[in-house]
């Protein structure tokens, strides 16, 4: 700590010793290009909240041995000596001592600290986070993991009054939850456009990091559309962020909320430079349906999908790696039944481009249930429009093929793409929900290399669908070793294109 004081103590006597030399504007000049928070949190503070969060501690069980509730520790005080259980309800009471024990907090906006009755269960803290005023008659957003669980909500103004929030509704599939509390003209903020935000500007978070509030800090927009595996695109900052400001929002230089912060990338669970926000533009869309209905309504067209690579493109001819690669359709869904097939690329929704496989589902689940919607598929080098109606999104369901034991593979060779195939019968297609198909024996060479194993079924090579292994062996042996070419493989219940060059020569016979 010594060592750290006095270097910073030389530090500073070079710099003075420096500063006469360098001229006037060259030391003020950084400075005057540094910006001002000051008024925008002056406009912004007040219609920032704290959250905190109570659970009901159960006083039957709280610090007794197993299996003894306070009925039976009243009885063992009873026999043996002769009085009440100390803290019960016959337990008299001493002049001046609160009835109840600590409750957990105060509770102004909602009365007060009440004296509670003796038989009233504890609360507990069990967590703390942010939120923002959305509307002056009370409803505040925040994060779904901040109220997770919680038996009583509780948000503190600014102005230090506090209040018992009603849980509107919780949206986990976005992390967004909008809660209530009975005040009115009360301060709000401002919606801006999470669309209009460019990498590299300046924003600004405000909440309770470690319940520390109306902490401010500041950064800029390091990226977005940041995909996390969730189901949102996040805005990507290097403001910080840390345990409690989850539900603050983040703000830009106009003093618009343009997101919500939601999570941090850390490896110590502190904030280590990188955070995320939730869009604000999605946000608005989920918190208006809770306020209406208290739940999200979400449409769907069941299939699952993937990405599509840069390999699968180049062999499929598209133009670019863009789109969501169908590798499963639901039987009887509303995809099945406007003709969508695994192996297909959706490339528009609705007249909008599906630039990457998780731009859908956000489209998908923006299309209100029961409506008609066009979608653009790529198939066999062509494109095709489809129509198909929005089907609501509902708990998921597992549909497996009956699993039958397929028959020992005939000895076969293996061909230019290392791979051995036999013939599916009638009754094994008809149990996978196949048309066509040949199921891979051996696998050997490229077919390793690209990860192909013994069990998948091929569905295509490049264009061509493929009904035997006689006619997979027409076409592999025409392949040019020069090209890679996709196969369009079904694995389990997925289907993907796998790229993968043919060798030179076939292997001997």
């Amino acid at each position: 700590m010594t060592t750290f004081s006095v270097r910073k103590f030389l530090a500073a006597a070079v710099v003075a010793a420096c500063l006469p030399l360098l001229p006037h504007t060259a030391s003020a000049a950084p400075a005057a290009n540094l910006p001002d928070f000051t008024d925008l949190v002056d406009k912004v503070g007040p219609a920032v909240v704290n959250i905190r969060t109570t659970t009901r501690v159960s006083s039957s069980t709280r610090g007794l041995p197993p299996g003894m509730d306070d009925g039976d520790m009243s009885e063992f005080f009873r026999r043996f000596f002769g009085i009440p259980m100390p803290g019960g309800p016959q337990t008299p009471q001493q002049p001046g001592t609160p009835r109840g024990g600590d409750n957990g907090g105060s509770g102004s906006g909602s009365g007060g600290n009440q004296d509670a009755p003796d038989n009233t269960d504890p609360e507990q803290n069990s967590g703390v986070g942010s939120g923002f005023i959305l509307s002056a008659d009370g409803y505040v957003m925040t994060n779904a993991h901040v109220v997770d669980d919680a038996d009583t909500i509780y948000v503190t103004l600014t102005d230090k009054r506090e209040f018992k929030a009603k849980l509107v509704g919780v949206d986990d599939r976005t992390d967004v939850a909008v809660v209530k509390i009975n005040a009115s003209s009360l301060p709000t903020i401002t919606i801006g456009d999470s669309n209009k935000v460019r990498v590299g500007e300046w924003v600004v978070a405000i909440g309770s990091p470690f319940g520390l509030e109306n902490t401010v800090t500041a950064g800029i927009v390091s990226a977005k559309g940041r995909d996390t595996g969730d189901y949102l695109p996040f805005i990507q900052t290097d403001v910080a962020v840390n345990p409690g400001n989850s539900g603050g929002p983040l703000i830009n230089m106009q003093g618009e909320v343009i997101g919500i912060n939601s999570q941090i990338y850390s490896r110590t669970g502190g904030f280590m430079g990188i955070s995320f926000a939730i869009p604000i533009d999605e946000a608005m869309r989920v918190a208006d349906q809770l306020k209406t209905t208290g739940k999200v309504t979400r449409g769907r067209i069941a299939v699952a999908i993937g990405e599509v690579t840069k390999e699968v493109a180049d062999t499929l001819g598209l133009p670019k790696a863009q789109g969501a690669l169908v590798s499963s359709v639901e039987p009887g869904g509303p995809a099945d039944k406007a003709g969508v097939q695994p192996g297909d690329i959706i490339l528009k929704f609705n007249g909008h481009s599906v630039d990457t496989a998780t731009d859908l589902p956000r489209m998908v689940g923006d299309t209100k249930p029961g409506t008609k919607a066009t979608i653009t598929v790529w198939r066999k080098g062509q494109t095709r429009d489809m129509s198909v109606t929005i089907a609501e999104m509902q708990a998921e369901k597992t549909a497996k093929a009956e699993d039958k034991k397929p028959p020992a593979p005939k000895p076969r060779a293996t061909n230019a793409l290392g791979i051995a195939v036999s013939d599916l019968s009638s009754d094994q297609l008809k149990s996978l929900k196949l048309h066509n198909g040949v199921q891979v024996d051996v696998v050997d060479g490229p077919a390793v290399r690209v990860g192909l194993q013994k069990g998948d079924i091929i569905l295509r090579i490049g264009d061509t669908d493929i009904a035997s292994a006689k006619q997979f062996d027409a076409v592999t042996s025409n392949l040019d070793p020069q090209k890679m070419v996709a196969l369009l493989v079904r694995r389990g219940e997925n289907t993907q294109f796998v790229p993968i060059r043919p060798r030179g020569t076939a292997a001997p016979k």
